[in-house]
């Protein structure tokens, strides 16, 4: 049993997620009903169901682990990518796939990637174009869908020590890495519990041990991962041809007349430039127009691709615009959840019902820039209300081609953007690939 491991610096055993994972279940009697289908899916990639039942059924420290109900026997593993730009409503939506019991959801794993990039010496930067970052991308996606997370170490800053780390971006964002095996100390995976919010998990739960989320990657079903950091669907090719992943890319757009302005009251640093033309009507020479015309751009380019339904992306592909799903979160949560070929569990039903309503205030809502409690209905076209005429007609000239590509209607007059009653968002039905 002790293969696979090796002498730690401080006079303890180093061990690989492999050993760990052998070790956990043969410590909690954990008898899994093929040994051989256990022991062949550790010599590659995490496939197939790992179904597991423990004597210890009544420590409900392990029963998230050991709790085979909710399994369809031979499921065949999802992997799934929320696929979106900054402030589209991605946290949102991703927590739609983090409340379903069967699915180890991460979130913006490629923060780490991006900061070890961007912190790396200023000589080493010049030589990484935007092929590396990508290719860093792609590997990092392709070891979490495979359930190996001991390969974050390669990015997370500081380096953790025996596995273990303090540093993990936005643990608190998936129940599975605050719910046991993880962390003994909560029942953040319990049907029915509130949200664990940005305070709890790392109070309740102490340092992140990633062999121990490996191991509770490996019980669950399916691997859901939200990120912003790629930009053109495109640049996923690789990931939908590799024979290891059954990938499903749900693709989230926003109106960039939304995006921008989520984007100034979250960032007020970065777009103070945007936010005095805001409150002066008068745009200011310096004013970054790239930051709203890139994402047009990369926006378009994807729903462009995906919507051509080339080869590489049939059955792959679900465009999703944010408004849809906030005027009717439920029937859009179930077109997803029908995309990815799972069955929508009452608890995300549950979620939305608590998540959606206006009178939202409970302790779990989590009030912060990433908040996912709103009134989503009431949301979806604040933003009329908080830009001046003259950005919004300024972007709509620089995004026509993605505002008239996703359905977005423009306004001519001051008077049009305010008046709610009539929405800006034409009815429109984007089908899966096939």
């Amino acid at each position: 049993m002790r293969e696979g491991c090796r002498a730690g610096g401080g006079g303890g055993m180093e061990c690989s997620w492999k050993t760990v994972l052998l070790l956990v279940c043969a410590s909690l009697g954990v008898q899994y009903t093929a040994i051989r289908t256990l022991r062949d899916s550790l010599s590659g990639p995490c496939q197939g169901t790992y179904r597991c039942r423990t004597r210890h059924h009544r420590d409900s420290r392990w029963r998230a682990l050991c709790d085979d109900s909710w399994m369809p026997g031979d499921s065949p593993r999802r992997h799934i990518l929320l696929f979106a730009t900054t402030r589209s409503g991605s946290s949102f939506t991703g927590q739609l796939l983090n409340q379903h019991p069967g699915i180890f959801y991460v979130f913006e794993p490629l923060y780490h990637v991006q900061q070890a990039f961007t912190n790396s010496s200023s000589r080493l930067r010049r030589t990484l174009d935007r092929r590396a970052l990508l290719g860093a991308y792609r590997d990092l996606l392709l070891n979490l869908y495979t359930c190996d997370l001991h390969f974050m170490e390669n990015y997370i800053r500081p380096e953790p020590q025996d596995h273990v780390t303090n540093s993990f971006f936005r643990r608190s964002s998936s129940r599975a890495l605050c719910s046991p095996p993880v962390c003994l100390s909560g029942g953040g995976d319990a049907a029915g519990s509130a949200t664990p919010d940005e305070t709890w998990c790392p109070k309740k739960c102490g340092a992140l041990n990633l062999s121990l989320a490996s191991v509770s990657c490996l019980s669950r079903e399916h691997v859901a991962i939200k990120t912003v950091r790629v930009p053109e669907v495109g640049d996923l090719r690789t990931l939908t041809e590799d024979p290891r992943l059954d990938l499903r890319i749900v693709h989230l757009v926003r109106d960039p007349r939304a995006v921008l302005a989520s984007r100034m009251m979250a960032f007020s640093d970065q777009f103070r430039a945007w936010k005095v033309w805001n409150a002066t009507g008068r745009q200011p020479r310096y004013v970054d127009l790239t930051q709203i015309t890139s994402t047009c751009k990369d926006m378009a380019a994807s729903a462009e691709t995906g919507l051509q339904r080339p080869a590489w992306l049939r059955g792959r592909y679900l465009l999703v615009r944010y408004e849809d799903l906030a005027f009717n979160p439920k029937d859009k949560a179930g077109e997803i959840y029908k995309f990815v070929g799972l069955r929508m569990e009452d608890r995300v039903r549950t979620w939305i019902a608590h998540n959606t309503r206006s009178n939202a205030s409970s302790p779990s809502e989590w009030n912060y820039r990433y908040s996912t409690a709103r009134d989503s209905r009431a949301t979806a076209e604040s933003w009329r209300l908080r830009l001046g005429f003259d950005i919004v007609r300024t972007v709509q000239n620089l995004c026509n081609g993605t505002l008239a590509l996703l359905g977005y209607k423009q306004v001519h007059s001051a008077a049009e953007l305010r008046n709610l009653t009539h929405s800006l968002v034409e009815p429109r039905t984007f089908q899966p690939t096939r």
